[in-house]
C-alpha cells in the first residue's frame, strides 16, 4: 500500500487520541474568537472545558448553512483578518454565498490533505495531473492544483471548459490522472470519439479523480470503459476546506475520511440522534485542524453511512460510502421520495442509453409530474416511433417498479441535453417557480 503521511495508518487509539486534542484546542479557540459560538455555548450549557471524551462531541450544537449566511462574509472567522491569507465561496445561487478563510498553515494543510488523497488516487510524483476542475473562488480547482504540487507532480492548471483544447493537451503534454467533476470527463470521452482519438491507445490516463456532484456504481462503469482509467471518488466541501476531506483508495469499498482532521458523525435528519456505524443518514463533519475558520458539527446534507471495518488497504480512518443523495436535493413526488442518484442507477443498467439525462418536475391540475429526458446513444439512436415507444416505456416500467412512482419518459437525440464544464444540472423543478415545496 503507498501512503503519504503515517497518520493514515496510525493505531485507532493514537488516533483518537490525536482527534480529542484537537478537537479540545478547536474548541478553546472558538469560544474565545468567535462569538456565533460562544452564545452557543452558553445557549446549550456545554463549556469546552467539559469535554472529556470523543463520545461528548454528541453534546454539541449543530452548525448548519444558515449559520454561515447569518454570519456573512467574515462572522465565523476564528483569527484576526490580518492572518487570513486565502477566501474561498461557494457560488451563492441559493441565497448569500458561504465563505471560509485561510491561514497560511491551513492552506499547508490542506495541501498535504489532498496529496494523501492523490497518492489514494494512485498518484505519484511522476504523474502529469490535469486539473479541469474551476479555479478561482470555488474550492476544487486550487486544492487539487496545490495538492499535486505537494506530492511534487507536474500539474496542467487548465480547469474547466475549452474540451476540445483539454483534449489536445492531454494527448501532447501526457497526462496521467485528470481531475474533474464525473459529468465532465463523460463530455470529455464523448468529444474523444468525435475527435477519432482512442483513450486506449492515444492517452495515458491511468487514474481520474472524480468529484464535486454525486454519481454511481453505474457511472463509475461508464467513466472506466469510456475513458481507460481507473475512477477514483473524491470528497470534499468549501465549508469545512475543500476537497481533500475523503477520498477512495483502490479497494473502491468506501471513502477514507482523513480523521486527523476532521471527524465524522451519522444522525437521523430529523431527530439530530447520533446513528450506529453502517446506519444511512446525514453526514456531519467537524474540522479540528484549521485555523481560519472551524466549523462545529456541521451538517452536510449528504446522505451517506460510516464503515469502521478494517480495510484491506491498511488505512485505519473510517470510510464513508458512496452517497445515496442530499437531503436538500430530494425530490417528493405524490409523497414519495425519489434522489436523482436512484434514476441515474436505473438509466445506466439500460442498454442503449447515453449517461446524459435531466429529471424535470412540474405541477399539472395540483398534481406533481415527473418527467425523465434521456438521451440515446449514437449507437442506438434510431427515429422509429414504435422502437423509442419501447424503450421509453421499458424506462417508465423500471421506475415504477424500483422507485413506485410514475414517471414521464422522454428520449433525446444524442447531444441534445445541454452539457456542463462542471457540475451538471440534472434537475429542473418548476414547482419552485410555482411556489410549490419538492
Amino acid at each position: 500500500m503507498e501512503y503519504l503521511n503515517e497518520v493514515e495508518v496510525m493505531p485507532r487509539e493514537q488516533l483518537d487520541a490525536l482527534k480529542l486534542e484537537r478537537l479540545r484546542a478547536t474548541l478553546a479557540r472558538l469560544n474565545e474568537h468567535v462569538p456565533f459560538y460562544r452564545e452557543k455555548f452558553k445557549d446549550s450549557e456545554f463549556r469546552p472545558g467539559d469535554l472529556k471524551s470523543l463520545d461528548d462531541l454528541a453534546s454539541l450544537p449543530f452548525t448548519l448553512k444558515d449559520d454561515l449566511r447569518d454570519n456573512y462574509p467574515f462572522g465565523l472567522f476564528a483569527v484576526p483578518m490580518r492572518d487570513i491569507v486565502r477566501i474561498h465561496a461557494s457560488s451563492g445561487t441559493t441565497g448569500k454565498p458561504t465563505v471560509d478563510g485561510y491561514t497560511a498553515k491551513d492552506i499547508r494543510v490542506w495541501a498535504e490533505l489532498v496529496a494523501r488523497a492523490i497518492v489514494a488516487g494512485m498518484g505519484t510524483p511522476d504523474d502529469v495531473v490535469q486539473v479541469a476542475y474551476g479555479y478561482g473562488l470555488f474550492t476544487g480547482g486550487l486544492g487539487l492544483h496545490y495538492g499535486a504540487e505537494l506530492l511534487g507532480a507536474s500539474v496542467i492548471p487548465i480547469s474547466g471548459g475549452n474540451t476540445k483544447r483539454q483534449i489536445r493537451l492531454m494527448v501532447d503534454f501526457g497526462s496521467t490522472i485528470l481531475a474533474c467533476t464525473p459529468s465532465y470527463a463523460l463530455n470529455m470521452a464523448e468529444e474523444m470519439r468525435e475527435m477519432g482519438i482512442d483513450p486506449a491507445k492515444d492517452i495515458k490516463l491511468k487514474s481520474g479523480i472524480f468529484g464535486a456532484e454525486p454519481w454511481t456504481e453505474e457511472m463509475r462503469v461508464q467513466l472506466e470503459a469510456a475513458l481507460n482509467l481507473s475512477a477514483i471518488d473524491i470528497y470534499g466541501l468549501s465549508e469545512t476546506m475543500g476537497p481533500g476531506v475523503a477520498i477512495e483508495c483502490q479497494e473502491k469499498n468506501g471513502l477514507h475520511i482523513f480523521e486527523d482532521s476532521f471527524i465524522p458523525e451519522i444522525i437521523d435528519s430529523e431527530t439530530g440522534r447520533v446513528l450506529p456505524p453502517g446506519t444511512a443518514g446525514e453526514l456531519v463533519i467537524t474540522n479540528i485542524n484549521k485555523e481560519g475558520m472551524s466549523l462545529l458539527r456541521y451538517r452536510t446534507r449528504d446522505i451517506t453511512r460510516l464503515d469502521t471495518t478494517e480495510c484491506p488497504c491498511g488505512r485505519t480512518h473510517y470510510r464513508i460510502h458512496r452517497f445515496m443523495g442530499r437531503t436538500d436535493d430530494m425530490l417528493v413526488i405524490r409523497g414519495v421520495n425519489v434522489f436523482p442518484s436512484q434514476i441515474e442507477m436505473i438509466l445506466m443498467q439500460i442498454p442503449g442509453l447515453a449517461p446524459q439525462y435531466q429529471i424535470v418536475v412540474d405541477r399539472v391540475s395540483n398534481l406533481d409530474v415527473l418527467e425523465v429526458q434521456v438521451e440515446m446513444s449514437e449507437e442506438n439512436f434510431s427515429d422509429e416511433i414504435k422502437v423509442l415507444e419501447e424503450l421509453e416505456n421499458r424506462i417508465a416500467g423500471e421506475i415504477a417498479t424500483y422507485l413506485g412512482i410514475k414517471a414521464r419518459v422522454s428520449l433525446k437525440e444524442p447531444k441534445s441535453i445541454r452539457r456542463s464544464d462542471g457540475k451538471a444540472v440534472r434537475v429542473i423543478d418548476n414547482r419552485k417557480l410555482l411556489g410549490g415545496a419538492s
